[in-house]
């Protein structure tokens, strides 16, 4: 079993804190305060790619491949390095998006350099990035893989149309995991959360971001359109499941540790940790609610100002090769966003290798794909409002 995530995840996907600093700027900015927009004309740098090669890349722990006897190796880099010669500083220093949001947040806000080439946060975090005017368009022309590869459920979604800011680097599924050994029945919907024999053995992610999607979807609401009005009769209905005592309580990435242990015998979950987890047990099952659930990524940008744009679009372009993408998907677990990926790893001679192509929560069927959707982002006008009230509810 590979290390699970113990760093919030698209687990990195945290608790917002939109009333900080983070939030706070963001909101501002949305309403046109001078000084934190940058204009397209503004956003370039001096390039650098073609007499330094080399990029700067920050990341999340445990998010790309290592080799097995050196957990300081990562063999697709390697070999990226080897292929094109240029060196990749790899640094795994996001924990958190709003926490990196106010780090690099200055900088770009002044029209700085951050010092890094290519970054990896939530795509409701990129929505933040995109309307700030704070990440560089990519040319698709030095992308060719990504325009032939990336996955078209994820190829436009509302905050970026056309993924011109932002390309997938993990993808993931919000939706129901539960021991299907203790409760002795399945899970279809979301409304089964509710049952009976469930009360107080249930948990909901605390993050507004990560939370409220499937609510909705359980709800009825199409998430690629929603209103503020089904924003407030979802959270309605989960202020009277806190009172009735049916929720157990908000978590992090330590809803694993509750469904493990069987304190909790359903909960929001996502579907890379379930993969991890039933590696162990596998009564731990994974449902995409009948309603459906939520497609969320983890996304490659490169900030305004990067030194060596030309080299971190080469690099984003290389993980859309399937070799490479199939290589990174069977480390890492989370939904591959090159469905192309699927038949590298089913030619594979090693077993368990192989077996991974046919794992839904990796590359989803067809029956799945049909109940995904990509909520719309929440804009900076509406998240002060929404965050205040989910976090009363939350206990935040």
């Amino acid at each position: 079993m590979r290390p699970t995530r113990t760093t919030s995840s698209p687990t990195r996907r945290t608790v917002l804190r939109a009333l900080g600093a983070g939030g706070v700027l963001g909101a501002l900015a949305g309403c046109g305060v001078p000084g934190a927009y940058v204009a397209p004309g503004d956003r370039a740098g001096a390039d650098l790619s073609a007499s330094d090669k080399r990029l700067t890349w920050a990341n999340w722990p445990l998010y790309i491949d290592t080799d097995d006897e050196d957990s300081t190796a990562r063999p697709t880099l390697d070999a990226f390095r080897k292929r094109t010669g240029i060196s990749v500083d790899y640094v795994e220093e996001i924990n958190d998006n709003d926490e990196f949001f106010g780090k690099i947040s200055p900088a770009l806000m002044n029209h700085q350099q951050t010092g890094r080439d290519l970054i990896v946060v939530s795509d409701w975090m990129c929505a933040r990035f995109v309307r700030l005017g704070w990440v560089q368009e990519m040319d698709r022309a030095r992308q060719p893989h990504v325009t032939k590869y990336l996955d078209p459920l994820l190829s436009s979604p509302a905050f970026d149309p056309g993924r011109r800011h932002t390309v997938p680097w993990q993808s993931g599924i919000t939706g129901i995991a539960y021991d299907r050994r203790r409760l002795g029945r399945e899970l279809r919907q979301v409304s089964d959360l509710w049952a009976s024999d469930l009360k107080g053995r249930v948990t909901l992610l605390s993050g507004l971001d990560e939370a409220f999607a499937l609510l909705m979807q359980g709800d009825g609401v199409d998430i690629t359109a929603w209103t503020a009005d089904d924003f407030h009769r979802v959270v309605d209905q989960v202020e009277k499941y806190v009172a009735t005592g049916r929720i157990r309580r908000f978590t992090g990435n330590d809803y694993t540790k509750d469904l493990v242990s069987g304190d909790v015998l359903a909960c929001q979950a996502y579907s890379g940790d379930v993969i991890q987890l039933q590696a162990d047990n596998p009564d731990i099952r994974f449902v995409v609610p009948e309603e459906g659930a939520e497609l969320w990524s983890d996304s490659l940008m490169i900030p305004d100002r990067a030194r060596h744009k030309t080299n971190a679009e080469r690099l984003v372009d290389y993980y859309y090769e399937p070799e490479a993408a199939a290589e990174l998907a069977a480390w890492v677990n989370y939904v591959c966003p090159v469905p192309a990926a699927r038949d590298v790893l089913a030619a594979s001679g090693d077993k368990d290798t192989a077996a991974l192509a046919e794992n839904p929560l990796i590359f989803p069927d067809d029956t799945m794909r049909g109940r995904l959707a990509i909520a719309r982002d929440i804009t900076s006008t509406e998240r002060v409002e929404f965050a205040r009230r989910w976090n009363a509810v939350v206990g935040l």
